[in-house]
């Protein structure tokens, strides 16, 4: 059975600002098709930008039941499905463990509906952000310490060149996300 890989990622301009600019950018690959995504809005959060990538990329799927494997370089993210937060978020109301509303329930409601309503089934993998893949080859210590914080938190079963492609594709999709935030900036989207 194939699998599908997403990547994605998100990101904001002036995060901190009430007026920024976010912007998203998803990759799919399923065997040899490959489709890309990206959008962005006005004032919005990196966040919020991080979790529209994912929700955008499963939307765009047209069959249920699928394998999936998400790649991010986002710890909100991967560590909200690893870590099984969303679990003890619904069972106390939407509250978290510092007795708050939870942040951006819109959106882990509609990734969770398009998760568990589908039927796909997902494993999620940390990718590290902004690393250049073409200065980390097997040889270079950097590599070999990037490489193994890697396969340390995402399992062993993964190659050096596995992790340099997981990498690349994180680069790409960063390189989405800047063109997401470019069609809110020229009206395009």
């Amino acid at each position: 059975m194939a699998i599908l890989k997403i990547h994605t990622d998100g990101g904001c301009a002036g995060n901190q600002s009430e007026n920024n600019t976010g912007g998203w950018g998803a990759i799919l690959e399923y065997g040899t098709a490959r489709k890309e995504l990206c959008g962005g809005e006005l004032n919005t959060t990196n966040n919020r930008m991080e979790m529209t990538a994912l929700i955008q990329a499963l939307s765009a799927l047209n069959r249920d039941n699928l394998t999936i494997h998400a790649y991010s370089d986002s710890s909100y993210l991967m560590d909200c499905f690893r870590k099984k937060w969303y679990v003890s978020w619904r069972k106390n109301g939407w509250i978290n463990s510092q007795k708050k509303p939870v942040e951006n329930r819109d959106l882990w409601e509609q990734l969770l509906d398009l998760i568990e309503n589908h039927g796909h089934s997902i494993s999620f993998y940390k990718v590290k952000g902004h690393v250049n893949p073409e200065k980390i080859g097997p040889g270079t210590a950097e590599g070999k310490k990037l490489y193994e914080k890697f396969t340390s938190y995402n399992g062993s079963g993964f190659t050096y060149d596995d992790f340099l492609y997981a990498t690349r594709m994180n680069n790409r999709a960063d390189a989405l996300v800047h063109e997401g935030m470019e069609k809110v900036l020229s009206g395009r989207e």
